[in-house]
């Protein structure tokens, strides 16, 4: 007896996909949208929906569970890394004022991850605030090429650095998914 699960998928169209082309809520047919600002927001909009449904339906202790000694890395821990990644980006583009670590020092973040469902609740919802602090306060700055923060990091920088992030993490979450209950990336 293997503790090694079926892969398995919900997709009767394409059985090696995650969804049905209908039934996935990333824009991933149609007219790409028009400008470098709206490009740069909907591959992260689809990436942050990603991340979300690899986590979709799992209970706490799935979420929590880690993927291969000595490995912290979780959903869960990624959850949490990514609103500490969020706040971080904040702090390069408004220094003046930097907000403190959500999880405390170092790897925290993936170490604090533990079945917990107000651990969980609380992850999501830290990744929420922070995601849309993030997006305020880029929005503020329309033109791509303006230099802010301390370093004078560009904008367009700033925002190719967070997709970059989420689609690491997305394959990190493909795997740690099939892992847990033989679900497939897409």
């Amino acid at each position: 007896m293997s503790d090694i699960p079926e892969r398995w998928t919900q997709a009767s169209v394409y059985p090696d996909m995650w969804v049905n082309p209908d039934d996935d809520p990333r824009n991933t047919d149609g007219v790409s949208p028009d400008g470098e600002l709206a490009t740069l927001r909907d591959f992260l909009t689809n990436y942050r929906l990603t991340l979300r449904m690899k986590c979709e339906g799992l209970n706490p202790e799935q979420m929590a569970r880690r993927s291969v000694p000595p490995s912290t890395m979780s959903l869960l821990g990624l959850v949490r890394h990514l609103a500490e990644v969020e706040r971080d980006w904040r702090n390069w583009i408004q220094p003046e004022d930097p907000a403190p670590k959500l999880y405390g020092a170092r790897d925290s973040d993936f170490e604090g991850a533990v079945a917990d469902q107000a651990l969980v609740d609380g992850a999501f919802a830290d990744l929420a605030r922070e995601q849309a602090a993030t997006d305020a306060a880029l929005a503020e700055y329309p033109d791509l090429g303006a230099r802010v923060g301390r370093d004078g990091d560009a904008v367009r920088a700033l925002w190719v650095h967070r997709i970059e992030e989420y689609a690491r993490h997305c394959g990190h979450a493909d795997l740690l998914r099939e892992r847990i209950d033989g679900r497939v990336g897409q």
